[in-house]
């Protein structure tokens, strides 16, 4: 579609294009913010609240402690691997202020997937919670990572509090494993030592990597997506365009559950909340519904980003039901498709439409949304502004309005490509910028555009990426396995769920006990199987190759038929 046939379809008020080059790097939008909101709260967490004021001191800190104390030198990259807690915002800014290249880490990845990112990505730093230290210890000495850096829960809580917190978690919870990495520095000691001295205060060019994001892609091989500066504040300011009627500057108060590891929640709170001031309220453990509403009920919070999940989750508790949700002016949904039912049945509850939009980690992320002005559920909204998307057949070439085809996306939020895979980049991103997302999509007459299908194996299971090549990589690896395939089947709590289906080398014998147990030990949580099927073959072409569209052709036969 043309740019002129995008422009009208805006709401009144709501701009068609922002300017990316507004501000030169992410380090001038949050010195901007700091200033500018310097008294607002920026994160809380733990009955602990952070000022924009505190967040930009503590974090020139750290910045100050990495290029004083460490051999760390601007473009080397630094993992994180922490939860929704006061030390992440505060790490990520301090790490951009210093120039390091921030790697977004899942803190429940296994050892297995914790060697392959800090190979992949190369990084030379490493900032963890002590309750997975364990595993660090395991993978350290097969990485070129030089400088550990660990941290409690309670460490941004004044000092009574924090022993409390961290005693309770390590001891009568017992959430922290035995660990032993000797030149490992408290996370406590590097602001100490941080404090007070002076940041050279990095200003990186535009073009340059702020963020290393993993992600399959649209095939199963973890990649680092290359998010530029220019990239996240493009979709940062393209965040701001599409909520701003609905959102003031520095009085929101929005509540995040969603891991900000991952790239919806990262933009959404650490970029687009930071632009406009507004308070994060981080939430360390969502799967914990009674402890999320205790935290709910502190607040009169003005929006909430969630995903299908989530919401229907909240929904069935009668304590979410009970809270006020009266100053509730935005939902934001994104990372799996919003259900039809659950929005229905969110908006009953909290009076609140939810805003359904769609994006990917490699237009980080935000491709289109709702305008809250006129939302269509079932849809996945317009583009944000200054994208264009068009859908194309198998040859490539471009359909009309209505016409079923794979969703490309082209727009400065685009990223840069994949980290050190040019041949990977090539196959999804061409020579004019467009990205082919691997999505099914359907433009309608009025700009709003609709997901249909998935053109790839991928399974999304609660808004994360699940690549079927890597749970049977895993799985071939234990012994007795001759043949296995992994497919996505639908599931009413978190969009889809993972199948295996195993077929044991003759004369010998495997259980769905050994099969869980192995995977359990090799992927993190949402990756392990909900089901697994024992067959005697599998449906093969004629040169071997396991058709997993047939197997999800028999789920889906199965599930009509009940």
């Amino acid at each position: 579609m043309s740019e002129n046939f995008w422009k009208d379809k805006y709401p009144a008020g709501i701009s068609a294009e922002i300017n990316p080059d507004q501000f030169a790097n992410i380090q001038a939008v949050l010195k901007q913010s700091c200033q500018r909101f310097a008294d607002k709260p920026a994160f809380s967490n733990l009955g602990k609240t952070l000022t924009y004021a505190e967040l930009y001191e503590l974090s020139g800190a750290f910045a100050a402690y990495l290029q004083q104390q460490t051999d760390l030198q601007p473009g080397d990259r630094i993992a994180v691997q922490l939860p929704n807690i006061l030390q992440y915002p505060i790490v990520v800014f301090g790490a951009m202020r210093a120039g390091l290249v921030v790697v977004n880490t899942n803190p429940l990845y296994t050892a297995r997937e914790l060697e392959h990112q800090f190979n992949d990505s190369g990084a030379k730093a490493l900032v963890t919670l002590a309750n997975m230290a364990h595993l660090v210890e395991e993978v350290l000495p097969k990485t070129g990572i030089k400088t550990v850096i660990v941290t409690e829960v309670g460490d941004m809580l004044p000092p009574l509090k924090r022993l409390l917190v961290n005693s309770v978690v390590k001891y009568v919870k017992k959430m922290v494993p035995a660990y032993n990495l000797p030149h490992a520095i408290k996370f406590t000691q590097t602001l100490a030592q941080g404090r007070g001295k002076i940041v050279r205060e990095s200003n990186p060019a535009s073009s340059e990597i702020a963020v290393l994001q993993y992600t399959g892609g649209t095939t199963g091989v973890a990649k680092g997506a290359m998010l530029t500066h220019r990239n996240l504040v493009a979709n940062m300011l393209q965040a701001k365009a599409l909520m701003g009627a609905n959102l003031n500057e520095g009085c929101e108060i929005v509540i995040a559950p969603l891991p900000l590891y991952h790239i919806y929640a990262f933009t959404l709170h650490c970029m687009a909340m930071m632009l406009i001031g507004n308070h994060n309220v981080l939430i360390s453990n969502p799967r914990d519904l009674p402890g999320m509403i205790k935290d709910l009920a502190k607040y009169k919070f003005t929006g909430f980003v969630g995903l299908n999940t989530l919401f229907v989750a909240l929904c069935n508790n009668e304590e979410f039901r009970a809270l006020d949700f009266s100053a509730l002016k935005l939902t934001l949904s994104g990372g799996m498709a919003l259900q039809l039912a659950a929005a229905e049945r969110w908006k009953d509850i909290t009076g609140c439409p939810i805003c359904e939009g769609y994006g990917m980690t490699e237009t980080s992320p935000a491709v289109s949304v709702n305008p809250i002005q006129n939302i269509q559920i079932g849809t996945i909204g317009i583009p944000v502004p200054s994208t264009l998307c068009k859908v194309i057949d198998d040859e490539g070439n471009e359909l009309p309005l209505g016409g079923r085809g794979e969703l490309c996306v082209k727009g400065p939020q685009v990223m840069k490509g994949y980290w050190q895979r040019q041949d990977a980049t090539d196959e999804i991103l061409d020579a004019d910028g467009w990205l082919k997302t691997g999505d099914i999509a359907v433009i309608q007459e009025d700009g709003y555009m609709r997901i249909v299908d998935r053109k790839k194996d991928m399974i999304l299971v609660s808004g994360f990426n699940v690549y079927p090549n890597e749970l049977e990589d895993v799985l071939a690896t234990l012994s007795g396995v001759m043949l296995c395939a992994a497919i996505g089947i639908p599931d009413e709590r978190s969009g889809e769920a993972i199948k295996l289906f195993v077929v044991v080398k003759p004369g010998e014998s495997l259980t769905k006990e050994q099969v869980m147990e192995h995977m359990r030990a090799n992927v993190t949580g949402y990756k392990v199987p909900r089901a697994i099927e024992f067959r005697d073959s599998l449906p093969t072409t004629n040169v071997g190759k396991i058709l997993r569209r047939e197997l999800r052709d028999e789920e889906l036969k199965k599930i009509v038929s009940k």
